[in-house]
């Protein structure tokens, strides 16, 4: 499972025109889902996602995480996560995990952040979605699933 989260201080996702989700400071959450993954792999990784610390304390510290600033979160399924790029110019995406279990793991950890986090905006799986974002910093972090032994 692999992770993109980039801080913002505003992101929306629109489908066929439409909005259909807004957050203001936050967390803009780019979600891979994997072959391997699983419940397990997700919740470790909403754990880790919902209690980063990368929003500044008063001294301008990245002390605080996402409950401490009253953030937003905004959640895009997007399999790309998963390209290989090893072989030719054109990417294969056989790392990602099936549609059927990849949708079912990512409802599972909207359910999951909605436990935890007041505000959680998202897209809609395998739409074709244009997100808007105003990264705050830059600040994005890379988390995989891997690299916390799962």
């Amino acid at each position: 499972m692999r992770f993109v989260i980039q801080r913002v201080t505003h992101a929306s996702v629109a489908i066929d025109g439409e909005v259909r989700g807004e957050i203001g400071r936050g967390l803009l959450v780019l979600v891979g889902i994997g072959q391997e993954d699983n419940e397990k792999t997700a919740d470790k990784m909403v754990q880790k996602l919902v209690n980063m610390r990368i929003f500044e304390d008063l001294d301008g510290r990245t002390n605080l995480g996402l409950k401490d600033v009253e953030g937003e979160l905004m959640l895009i399924s997007q399999f790309t996560l998963y390209a290989d790029c090893r072989k030719g110019n054109r990417p294969s995406f056989t790392a990602a995990g099936a549609p059927d279990l990849a949708e079912q793991l990512y409802e599972y950890i909207k359910g999951r952040c909605a436990e935890q986090i007041t505000a959680v905006r998202y897209g809609e799986f395998g739409a074709d979605m244009k997100v808007e974002l105003l990264n705050d910093g830059p600040f994005t972090v890379i988390l995989d699933s891997a690299d916390l032994g799962c």
